[in-house]
């Protein structure tokens, strides 16, 4: 099964003068350009190659991996701004629109924004949008607490920063669980600190205090074994 906007690992079917011809399933044969043709490539041979749509809207494949893959979220650099929408710099060729209506505020040519990546089910275009909570799950289904996860902060409020939970939710780190002031786009590893009676996704930065608790008991244990079971540390070692 052919998925655009993933990597795909396909067969060599056919070469032409201008590349390769792939095993596209039900979308026939799909074409991977001359310039993105591996040097030693010959029929027969699988390559993993990412599938998007190119400016006429046919399917084609490359062998560069872009930025950002449907089903994730980045921090992308507008290029340009135009009737159409905002385009952005995601590592490819064409350029990945995020249309007005998909924008959380208008965007601007040389900034950058947290945006999540679709496939439009009416075009079957790659498309992105600022607006995470239109895409994006803001109650926990799989997340357990104590669960290490990642992060991208993607906002803030007065009570903390918002965070893309591991492309698939949204979350807060609180004020006081942030040992310093997030930047937007910022990625970093955190915990799922509470889930709310409302299934809302309270965050930290640091494993919760029972997480804490069992690594330093490790540690302990390990030095006292690694000294014949006695110790002259105290807790006013350093």
């Amino acid at each position: 099964m052919i998925n655009i906007g993933q990597m795909n690992r396909l067969r060599v079917i056919k070469q032409v003068d201008f590349g390769l011809f792939l095993d596209g399933d039900k979308y026939g044969n799909i074409l991977l350009p001359k310039r993105y043709v591996p040097t030693s490539a010959k029929i027969g041979d699988e390559l993993d190659v990412f599938i998007y749509l190119d400016s006429d809207d046919c399917i084609i494949a490359t062998t560069l991996t872009p930025k950002v893959m449907v089903g994730q979220c980045a921090h992308l650099e507008v290029k340009e701004v135009n009737a159409v929408g905002a385009f952005l710099d995601w590592g490819l060729p064409k350029d990945l629109l995020v249309p007005y209506n998909e924008q959380l505020k208008p965007m601007e040519a040389g900034n950058s924004y947290v945006v999540c990546v679709y496939l439009d089910p009416h075009t079957s275009r790659i498309t992105a949008s600022s607006r995470l909570s239109h895409h994006l799950e803001e109650r926990a289904s799989d997340l357990k607490v104590q669960q290490e996860v990642d992060l991208i902060v993607c906002g803030r409020t007065d009570l903390g920063f918002k965070a893309v939970i591991n492309h698939t939710n949204l979350g807060l780190v609180f004020r006081d669980n942030a040992p310093r002031t997030l930047l937007y786009g910022e990625k970093l590893k955190g915990f799922i600190k509470e889930i709310r009676p409302d299934r809302k996704i309270g965050l930290s930065l640091q494993p919760v205090n029972s997480v804490v608790r069992d690594q330093l008991t490790d540690i302990i244990l390990d030095h006292l074994k690694a000294n014949g079971g006695e110790s002259t540390l105290t807790d006013k070692s350093e």
